[in-house]
Order: C-alpha cells, then structure tokens, then sequence
C-alpha cells in the first residue's frame, strides 16, 4: 500500500464534487491545472472566478517534501511555530550534503561523518513533528517523492525548485522557500498569484535519439529562463500518451528552468503503469475511478487556444536531440547544429566529463537507454575517451540496475557509479583541478549550468543534454561529434557506429531494493528533545527579525547594483557552502560574492561608504549593520532566478538589507523575500536602473501608505549633491504589507498562535 493511502482517498473523494462546483462557476470546460487549483482552495466557500495573473489564493496543499539543505532553515523556523505536530504529511530528504568524490560507497560514509551534527538535528526533529524521514543514501528527493508519494490530482510544495518533477505524475507541485513549507506543516493557508496557462500540444511519437528531454530542451529554447514565469504549463495532446512516467517527469523538472510556476500531464496509462510498478496499485485503482476529472476536459484540448494564455504545438517525430548552454539552459542547440556551434564560438572541443543522473535523469529508463549505449561501447571495443559518472536517482533505482547488470556495464568502459544523491548537479562535487580555473567542456544529463555551479569554475563550459547523448559524447570525448551521423574508431582501429539507443521503462523483473531508506516518525514525539550548541559552527536557532518601525527608510547605502545573471547561486552559493546551510550567520559570509558590480565589472568587491575602500559585498554590508544603517541591493532582471533557497532571502535580511530594487523578479525569490519582510520592489520604468550610483544615499518613500497596487518613491542622493526620483512598484497584498510590518511572515505566525 502507497504512504498516506487515506488521505489520497479522501482528496479523490471531495475532488469530483470541487471541480463540478468550479466548473458551474467558471461556467466553460476546464484546463486539469483549473482543476486542481480550484481543488484545493484552503476555504471551498470563497470559492469565486480568480483573475490568472493578478488575485491572490489560498490554498491547502495535500502534502509537504524538504530536502535536507533547505529543511534545516525550514524545520528551524517551524520550531519557532509553536506547533506540536505538522498539520499535513511531511517528509525530509538527505540528498544535498553528500560530496562526489570517490565513488558511492566511500562518499556514502565521508558525509555520514561529515555532517553526523545536521542529519542527527533533521532526524530528531522530524521524530518529534511526526515528518518521515529518508536517510542519507535513500536517494534524491525528486525520483523519491515520484516512486512514493506523487499522485494524479494531488497537491504538494516542496522546498526545493525541482518540486516540480511531480508533474510527471500528474500533480500540481511548486517548489518554494522554507518560510511557505512552515505555513503549510502548520496547518495555515498557503497563498499563490493565481498562475497564468501555458498549453504545450504534443503530436507525434519519440523515436531513435531523441527522448523526453529533448522536449524540455525545445520548450527552453522557445520560453527562455524566463518564460514561463508565473504561469503553469499543461502538456496534452495525443504525443503526451507516449511518453513514460518518468519521461513525464523530466519535461515537468526543467520546468523550473523557464521560471514556470509548475508544469504536469494528465493521468493516462503510462502513469497507472507507473503507478502499479512501484507498488501503488491502490493509488491506480482510485485514480481510474475518477479519471475523467485527472486531466483537463477534452473541449480544452480540441481548442486550445481558447483556454490557455498561450500555447506552443511540438511534433516529437521531427524533434532532433538537443544540448544546451553553456551557461545558461535556455541557450537550445539541435545536434545537427551543435557541431558548428562549438566551432563558431569558440567553445572547448575536448570533453572532459560527462555525468549523468541527477533528478532529473536517473529513472529505470534513463539509465537502461545509457547503458545501451555503453554495452554498445564494450561490444564496438570502445571505452569511454572522458571522465564519465553515473549518479542512481534513488536506492531503488542502483539496486535494481545491480540486480540487472547495468552497474557492472557502466564500470566496464571506464564508467564510476556516484552515491544516490545530487553531488556534481548542484556544485557538491570535489573535481580534481577545479581551482585552476582552466577552460574546458562538461556535458551532464542535470537541469542547470550556470557558471561555476558544478566545480566553482568560472571557465567551466557546462551543456546539458540526455543521458544517452551524454553517453555517446563521454565515448567520443569529442564536443562536436554527433552520434546520429558520426562514426568512432575502435581500440583496433575500425570505423564503427553507435546505434540508436533502447531503454524499458519499468524493470520486466520489477523493483528490487532490501532497504529504501526511510524512517517512520514515533508517534508521539512531545518526549524527543532537539538539542541544538550555542557553539555549532553548522546549526544555529534563529531570533526574530525586527519589526518594521513606521517610518520610511531613508539614508540606505547602496550595497551593489548587481549586472547581468543574478541566479540565487549567485546570490548564495552551493557547493562547500552547502556546509553552513543551518546557520545564518556563517552562511551570510556568501551573499552576494557571485553577483557582479555594475560600478567595476567585478565580482566580490563593492565601496564601502564609510571608509571610501573596496571590500567584500558580507564584510561591507556587516559595517553597515554594525553601525546601525540599512543597505538596498540593485539587480536587473529575473533577479533570484534558479533555485528555491531562502537563504538568498535571508542572508541579506539578516546582514541589514532593507530593500531590493529590481527589473524582474523570479518567482520564488520574489515571495521569499516577502516572506521575511523584506521589500521587493521593481522599476516601474527599466532604465531608471542605470541612474543608480555606487556611493548613493538612497528613500525609499510612501511606507506609512503601503497599499497594494500602489508605487512608492524612490530617491537618490548622489555625492555631487544632485538627486533624482522615480516610482518603483510591488506586488504586495494586504495579508503580505502585514508580512513586511510585523518583520516577517513567521513573526505574524507567532502573534496569531499566541
């Protein structure tokens, strides 16, 4: 029997009836993503025809997952919340903290001594709160909640911005900071910006090289990492049917790339396989019973454009294999231009790594299509001419790809099989030579490849692609080889070449695994004491952030006008500072080091005011604070992109930002800011951007009439004496202005349970 049996149950009992009564409202068919948001409304009376892009709604998500860098700022915050147990079932993941090193048996045991403080601290408080509990090893938090939690219709946050893998099961699951878990764990309503709707119609069937992620790479390419902010895309259409569960998934996980709310398909036959394959026949059963209400109505399919705010048509029979980047995974190559590409820009022609995995590739049938590839290479007298990993998705995943030979192949061309656990994809990766900072070629099956994210090389050209296109390459060590067309030369010098790969989508044998990981709660967990040092270097209890004091705030100093990309591995790096992700202090010693001063063209080095020096962005906003002033930050567009970490939030609100003054905003960044009681505020004219200095005082001017839909005044002084204004706008509700008087939203969660 599935986890949490019962309350799927009763979500599919009351889900007909909830969508009967908001179809009647809205009087028209409805898209499935309408369907489950009016399905999950925190109060079913208020019920009424919310305007996509603008209104405000609470809703009551089904569950919540963490993983275990985020779950340490969010279960600290919970335990400020004054709640014995979480209100709806809640899971914590150990995937973030175990570094690539040497292999998966050794890394395995380096991280269970390495962070033995933070995961004894995530266990104890999870067998208090009543939060199931996955250990280190279990595997990644996405394929995890896929193969044990996600279902058709269902609701969940989780937080962490690839949250969204859960589409490919048919469910609506956004990825958000720690401060919006804590409402929910708590049994409070959780609010979002009713999403606009984007509809991708899918023809065709996939074939030969081309795979799901090929699909995403495409959508990418057509949406940019912007795209597809605040708006939840709907695949449909008769090529959806064809693609597996898990393939559902990878197109539904790089959603978060585009800056998509979220992304999901309906329930068909691939996903009740999927389904019945990891042991859930009982969820498959009570989701066949209510089917037609698990996907959108077919009036909405058979005319598209008269229900979403967009839509885009893909033909998967004349879709080619994509790679993109580098830097950005946006930057949508098909292969049969890839070559030229490599050429043409200069990009380093010698692959050095290809890796494969991560959450968003390592499924059953991801790693038997690269294996396929790689017994080709054992049966051709090829080995691989790269450094090539392989990372398992989940314990369940390695012990059944053991169990069926594909380990053994992937080892037998020169293939090292990683931990069950993110590593390289988010920078926790120990690359021998990194810090020479040389120019090189990666190709990876990962979601992201921002600059220095996977070794903290800057000149680290990182492209993504499928599994089996990374394969190929890794055996080739060749950026401009295409496996479609190319042939390869063999240890005995034939010409040879690669056919096209085959994978299955589920074990013929089925699953196999002796221990999955996971850890029940007790069920009363008042008697547990969680114990945190004063003198921890990794784990620090949080105090309350200031309330706002009434007054407008004047004579800010500008902290940085940050250039260009400023993801939130920017504004908070990953990697070794993964270490400190439970202690705001000693984690705030990054913000910011990454994003690049307009004023210098540099990284890491801003004017400290009152000295007239340069300094590091934490050590000039640290003499601010010491001296009681408050700094703004200045970015340009789709600030905070990337990622769902609050510390990007946190960090600055906790070293004295008051304000960040932007072109665009991310999604998640946008609300974690808000969530901590900080104003996020936009310029309501772009180019006012540039009249920014670096040794401005600057007002922020209209506090004590904050009012939703309403400007405030910017003003700044500059040192020749001159000023100029302007207007900058928020999105600000009535419920989140309150979020910026009280401090924070936590701080107004204290004052109501009290």
């Amino acid at each position: 029997m599935a986890f949490d049996f019962q309350m799927i149950r009763q979500t599919y009992r009351a889900l007909p009836g909830r969508i009967n009564a908001a179809r009647k409202l809205l009087n028209r068919p409805l898209t499935l993503t309408e369907k489950i948001l009016y399905g999950h409304l925190y109060d079913e009376s208020s019920m009424h025809t919310y305007k996509r892009g603008s209104d405000y709604v609470d809703f009551k998500p089904d569950r919540v997952a963490m993983q275990d860098a985020t779950a340490q700022m969010a279960l600290l915050q919970f335990m400020q919340a004054g709640k014995s147990k979480v209100a709806v079932p809640s899971t914590v993941h150990c995937d973030h903290l175990i570094q690539a090193k040497a292999g998966a048996q050794q890394d395995l045991k380096s991280a269970l001594n390495t962070n033995q403080e933070v995961y004894h601290f995530l266990g104890s408080v999870s067998n208090k709160y009543g939060i199931g509990f996955w250990k280190p090893g279990a595997g990644i938090i996405h394929q995890v909640i896929l193969e044990n939690y996600a279902f058709p219709g269902g609701m969940m946050i989780g937080t962490d911005s690839h949250t969204v893998n859960a589409g490919g099961l048919g469910m609506i699951a956004i990825g958000v900071g720690g401060a919006d878990a804590v409402d929910v764990m708590a049994g409070m309503p959780w609010e979002l910006k009713f999403p606009r709707l984007v509809g991708v119609k899918l023809t065709g069937k996939l074939s030969g090289w081309t795979s799901a992620k090929d699909v995403i790479l495409k959508v990418a390419g057509i949406l940019t990492v912007k795209g597809g902010t605040g708006k939840i895309v709907e695949y449909f259409g008769e090529g959806a049917g064809t693609i597996s569960c898990t393939g559902k998934g990878t197109i539904c996980n790089m959603g978060a790339e585009i800056g998509a709310t979220t992304s999901l398909f309906g329930y068909d036959k691939k996903m009740r396989d999927y389904l019945v394959g990891t042991d859930r026949a009982d969820v498959a059963a009570e989701a066949d019973g209510i089917a037609e209400h698990l996907t959108g109505d077919p009036e909405v399919y058979a005319d598209p454009s008269a229900y979403f705010d967009e839509v885009i048509e893909i033909d998967l029979s004349k879709l080619e294999p994509h790679i993109n980047g580098p830097f950005s995974p946006d930057k949508a190559w098909p292969i049969s231009e890839f070559a030229a590409a490599v050429r043409e820009n200069d990009y380093p022609v010698k692959l050095e790594v290809g890796l494969i995995g991560s959450c968003t590739n390592s499924s059953y049938e991801d790693i038997t299509r690269a294996a396929s590839v790689a017994r080709q290479a054992r049966e051709k007298n090829l080995q691989v001419s790269s450094e090539y990993t392989v990372t398992p998705g989940s314990e369940l995943v390695r012990s059944t790809i053991e169990r069926d030979g594909m380990i053994r192949t992937f080892e037998e061309i020169g293939g090292v099989v990683l931990a069950n656990a993110c590593g390289p994809c988010i920078g926790q990766w120990a690359r021998h030579n990194a810090e020479k900072q040389e120019k090189n070629s990666i190709i990876t099956s990962f979601n992201r490849n921002f600059a220095k994210r996977n070794d903290g090389n800057p000149n680290t050209y990182s492209f993504v692609a499928s599994p089996e296109i990374v394969t190929a390459m890794a055996i080739a060590g060749d950026m401009t080889f295409n496996p479609l067309t190319d042939t390869l030369t063999n240890r005995d010098g034939k010409i040879v070449k690669l056919d096209e790969p085959e994978g299955l989508e589920l074990p013929e044998k089925g699953f196999t695994v002796e221990d999955n990981g996971y850890e029940a709660p007790a069920a009363d967990g008042s008697h547990i004491e969680v114990v945190v040092s004063p003198d921890s270097e990794r784990l620090q209890l949080l105090s309350p952030f200031k309330a706002w004091d009434g007054e407008d705030l004047t004579g800010l100093r500008l902290l940085i006008r940050a250039k260009g990309k400023c993801t939130t591995d920017h504004i908070s790096m990953a990697g070794p500072w993964l270490r400190y992700r439970g202690h705001l202090d000693n984690i705030s010693n990054n913000m910011l080091i990454g994003a690049v001063n307009a004023a210098n063209d540099q990284t890491n080095l801003v004017l400290n005011q009152l000295t007239g020096s340069y300094g590091t962005v934490p050590d000039t906003a640290r003499a601010y604070k010491a001296k009681g002033i408050g700094t703004i930050v200045v970015g340009d567009e789709n600030y905070g992109e990337g990622s769902s970490r609050e510390h990007a939030a946190m960090e600055p609100r906790h070293l004295g930002v008051r304000v960040v003054l932007v072109k665009s905003f991310a999604r998640i960044h946008e609300t974690n800011l808000k969530k901590q009681g900080m104003l996020g505020l936009t310029f309501s004219h772009k180019e006012d951007y540039d009249l920014v200095r670096e040794d401005d005082l600057i007002d922020v001017v209209g506090l004590k009439h904050l009012e939703p839909g309403k400007p405030v005044k910017i003003i700044l002084r500059h040192s020749d004496g001159t000023s100029e204004t302007f207007k900058a706008n928020h999105t600000l509700n009535e419920n989140q202005i309150k979020w910026f008087r009280a401090g924070s939203a936590l701080n107004l969660i204290k004052q109501e349970n009290q």
